[in-house]
């Protein structure tokens, strides 16, 4: 079979590979019909994330169709359209059970396509170990584009503004807009917030959220116009979801008395200090670098379905799988007409 294979920075190749196949009884094998590329993709494909193999087949957002299952799968079978989890768990153990998988009793949380033993989705077929937890029936009504950004995108923003504490007449900051990025603040906004400041360098991107009903701003004096904007109140509410020391610097700076910051860029070059003030004023802090996926399903499937939220207007661009190393190099010139990246087998 076919799929994108990394042989280190910036080297992406399009080629053969061996074919997905069952090796424990509880696995299935799915044929990929749409996958994306997630940002922590491209820091992959750009050296910033370390990968614990030098050769390894990428991606961990996919949906698709059930064409082989194990011995023991009962609930899923051939034909199902599926949409996988892009963390696995055991799903056996009281952990996994109740969502949290990054807690599994039996072995590490694992993601697709990150160099460690899951190979990745960015291929024309996939092995869901322990497939009837780790993947799931595309429920009804939703697209497969819709399904995707469920993979990992929409939980990653929902897991974001759930950490930062954001509801009803809380004021909010994102910094990032990225997709993820403008998810959360249409997430933001559903949840309650007062208002939502979206921040970015990139007019395109501001736009977008301007359009969604944020406040947006570039991140130039940005500490002095949020004091004067909220009388000096600062944020209740901050999400950084870029990745980097200085706009997590900058996150800390923004964040209110008391109040939230939470953390979701993944880059394993992150460098920051929590400054002495953000101890005395009581700041919490947390990170959501790796998201338990299936946890928030329950959530956020109904507010797709009902079309409360609609982060599929995200998706800017598809291409297929063999343009791969193009495609991911056009994602990095943050151009304003290529936001989400889908890519078709």
């Amino acid at each position: 079979m076919k799929a994108l294979v990394m042989h280190g920075k910036g080297d992406l190749r399009y080629e053969d590979v061996s074919d997905a196949k069952i090796e424990q009884d509880e696995d299935i094998i799915v044929k990929m019909n749409l996958c994306g590329i997630c940002g922590s993709d491209l820091h992959l494909f750009q050296g910033k994330t370390p990968s614990a193999r030098p050769v390894y087949c990428i991606g961990h957002e996919a949906v698709g169709e059930v064409v082989e299952t194990g011995r023991a799968v009962s609930s899923l079978r051939v034909g199902d359209r599926v949409m996988l989890s892009a963390a696995t768990g055991c799903g056996a153990c009281r952990p996994c059970l109740s969502g949290e998988i990054k807690r599994c009793e039996r072995a590490p949380a694992e993601v697709y396509g990150i160099g460690g033993p899951l190979e990745g989705c960015q291929a024309e077929a996939i092995r869901v170990p322990v497939g009837e937890f780790n993947a799931t029936r595309i429920p009804e009504g939703l697209t497969d584009e819709q399904a995707v950004l469920l993979t990992d995108n929409v939980p990653t923003a929902y897991a974001a503004c759930v950490g930062a504490q954001v509801g009803p007449g809380r004021s909010v900051a994102v910094i990032g807009l990225g997709p993820i990025g403008l998810m959360a603040v249409e997430l933001a906004l559903v949840m309650g917030a007062s208002v939502v400041y979206a921040i970015d360098p990139i007019e395109d991107r501001r736009e977008r959220a301007r359009k969604l009903g944020a406040v947006a701003l570039p991140p130039d004096n940005l500490v002095d116009i949020i004091a004067e904007m909220t009388s000096g109140r600062m944020i209740d509410s901050v999400i950084e979801a870029v990745g980097g020391t200085n706009t997590v610097d900058l996150a800390l700076s923004l964040v209110g008395t008391g109040r939230n910051l939470n953390v979701l860029g993944v880059d394993s070059n992150l460098d920051f200090r929590i400054p002495i003030m953000a101890c005395v004023r009581g700041i919490t802090i947390r990170a959501s670098m790796m998201t338990e996926v299936s946890r928030y399903w329950g959530e956020l499937v109904p507010m797709m379905q009902s079309g409360r939220i609609r982060p599929e207007r995200l998706i800017t661009t598809t291409a297929a799988l063999r343009d791969g190393l193009n495609t991911y190099e056009r994602c990095l010139e943050r151009s304003g007409d290529v936001l989400k990246v889908m890519m078709k087998p």
